[in-house]
């Protein structure tokens, strides 16, 4: 196949394009010059936050696969415009360019998060919160959802769900290479409850081989990509403990936890049953 894939500099992307290219013609589009480019792809710089134009961009595809999001997504109210452009804007862009083309897919990178929080697994169609109750970030992800549902009839459309990935290579901000930072230092990790939130945090190698076989489905879906294990925080904090040969520290907060747990009956059904362990994933993180 001949393929785009927008935030090829990011944790799924660079995971995503180093296996893809195994096989397929990839056009990476990314924000700046990667520092390790991947032999065999074909890449273009471009800041999809700003108008931008797609034609400098091959002339037929097979398939789009919309991965980029926004960096400054904690930055509300004063970076929304960037977060729009990215999330919203390029995906209305993408979606088009991808119809010009002739593609046949268009996957799209969107969040568990739109759920919000309870304690029950979520399953793809369950009720989404009032959307005043998202945040601008998550709002702009459920935006992007529902223009690329729009197109259905003229593609494959595929909108992915992640939960909590974590691998090699993530940005030490994030939540488990945070936790695992915090563990090895000896630096509390709070708690909301005895035991924390309760997640299922995937790997990015199982979030890449679900990504993979959406090109080789047909028609249009919406999957959770999330791991096999519901884990409270206080379980992860002492799977990383014992990773590490020390023990976490806890601060417990008198409050409710917002457990973002995923049903991924969809996933194992029509893509992949997650392979790696959280207790074997983290090991790649552990410096």
């Amino acid at each position: 196949m001949n393929i785009l894939i927008t935030g090829a500099n990011g944790l799924l992307g660079v995971h995503a394009v180093r296996q893809l290219v195994a096989q397929h013609q990839v056009h990476a589009l990314v924000h700046s010059a990667p520092l390790e480019p991947v032999a065999g792809v074909t890449y273009h710089v471009t800041d999809l936050s700003v108008d931008w134009s797609t034609e400098s961009l091959p002339d037929a595809l097979d398939a789009v696969i919309h991965l980029a999001q926004s960096s400054r997504f904690r930055e509300f109210p004063e970076q929304t415009m960037d977060v729009f452009g990215v999330n919203v804007a390029s995906t209305a862009r993408l979606l088009d360019y991808a119809r010009l083309c002739g593609a046949r897919h268009f996957i799209l990178a969107s969040s568990g998060g739109v759920y919000g929080a309870g304690d029950e697994a979520f399953k793809e169609n369950s009720l989404i919160p009032h959307h005043g109750q998202l945040g601008y970030y998550l709002g702009s992800k459920l935006c992007a959802e529902v223009l690329a549902q729009n197109y259905s009839s003229l593609m494959n459309v595929a909108v992915l769900r992640f939960f909590f990935m974590y691998g090699e290579g993530q940005k030490r901000s994030m939540l488990v290479p945070r936790l695992i930072d915090n563990v090895m230092a000896g630096q509390p990790i709070t708690l909301q409850g005895e035991d924390g939130i309760k997640i299922n945090p995937i790997h990015v190698s199982d979030a890449v081989a679900a990504l993979d076989h959406c090109l080789g489905l047909e028609g249009s879906h919406t999957f959770n990509v999330a791991g096999s294990e519901v884990m409270s925080l206080r379980d992860i904090a002492e799977t990383i403990g014992r990773a590490v040969g020390r023990a976490p520290v806890f601060k417990v907060e008198d409050s409710e936890p917002r457990h973002l747990i995923a049903n991924i009956d969809a996933l194992r059904e029509s893509l992949i049953a997650p392979r790696v362990s959280f207790a074997q994933g983290i090991l790649e993180l552990i410096s």
